[in-house]
């Protein structure tokens, strides 16, 4: 169902029909990104067949929430949010995480609100689902909207490790 009140207007929750599309708009996301950690081209094009399989599962899934807005031709943008539960904390009471896991636009339709339209709907989502903290990493061209929408920088330093 489409969302057609308040600033989520043209926002609807992704179907199968959409996998392909949003395959698209993923690895668009990557190539924007740029670097060899993000780019697509480092690994292959085998992630994309995988990803459309997670994607599929993932839509089954209430732990995972999948907005997109529609173009003339095409998904126009989407944006992935997950929950995970952790154990809970002082600064985490209840345990359970959101992860904003991508938003992009496909730069046909920039600067349409698209992005904040998204975002919003999944704050909602993130709120209704009972989340104590929502975490994203920001683009530089996404970190203003971000900031607007009241993230702000992490306390904890951030690392990684690849087996």
């Amino acid at each position: 169902m489409t969302s057609r009140t308040g600033d989520n207007v043209g926002v609807r929750q992704a179907v199968e029909d959409d996998i392909a599309e949003l395959v698209r708009l993923r690895a668009l996301l990557f190539e924007n990104l740029g670097g060899d950690f993000f780019n697509p081209a480092s690994g292959g094009d085998d992630w994309l067949d995988e990803l459309a399989v997670v994607l599929k599962d993932q839509l089954a899934t209430e732990a995972v929430h999948i907005l997109v807005v529609d173009g003339e031709s095409g998904l126009a943008a989407c944006g992935i949010g997950t929950v995970e539960q952790r154990l809970p904390g002082p600064h985490l009471r209840n345990g359970r995480i959101g992860q904003v896991i991508g938003v992009v636009t496909d730069p046909a339709y920039r600067r349409l609100g698209h992005s904040r339209s998204v975002m919003r709907g999944l704050l909602d989502w993130f709120r209704a689902s009972g989340v104590a903290r929502v975490d994203l990493h920001a683009s530089s061209g996404g970190e203003p909207l971000y900031r607007e929408l009241g993230f702000t920088d992490h306390p904890d330093p951030s690392l990684y490790w690849r087996p």
